[in-house]
């Protein structure tokens, strides 16, 4: 008995084999310049923060109302990505602070725990019940979404 044949064995790879391979390297080339050609490669990249955010609010008796928003943790946010919502209505946006006013600002930072945007009215514009919104928008993208929410307590 040739043991020395059993073991030896110099033929190729099957072409079931070689079949197989070729159609996965295809479908995951395909999958890769597809996703590029599409623009989706830009979108990957900007998935959405995992933050939190704490809100405290108090008010001089007749006079404005106060907002804190303050990071607690989590991903850091570019603070020109971020926008503040009160009621429905925007009160703050990198560079713009409307007819509010901004104390502590969050414009062409990046927002990390511990960084606290102040906002006050003038008018009591808003008031208990009113829903408070930190919202992320991707640039070069109309992506949004609600990375902070809370509800006027006053």
């Amino acid at each position: 008995m040739k043991l020395k044949a059993l073991f030896e064995d110099d033929g190729a790879v099957s072409p079931v084999i070689g079949v197989i391979l070729m159609v996965a390297i295809t479908v995951i080339l395909a999958a890769v310049i597809g996703t590029f050609v599409l623009g989706l490669g830009d979108r990957v990249s900007q998935a959405q923060p995992s933050s939190t955010f704490t809100f405290e609010y108090s008010e001089d008796s007749g006079g404005p109302i106060y907002t804190e928003i303050t990071h607690d943790g989590g991903d850091g946010v570019e603070g020109d990505q971020l926008t503040v919502n009160i009621g429905g209505s925007e009160i703050w946006a990198a560079g713009d602070t409307g007819t509010y006013v901004v104390t502590d600002d969050w414009s062409g930072a990046k927002i990390t725990a511990g960084a606290t945007l102040n906002v006050s009215s003038e008018s009591t514009s808003y008031s208990n019940g009113n829903t408070v919104k930190v919202i992320w928008t991707a640039s070069g993208s109309d992506k949004t979404a609600v990375v902070g929410e809370s509800e006027v307590s006053l």
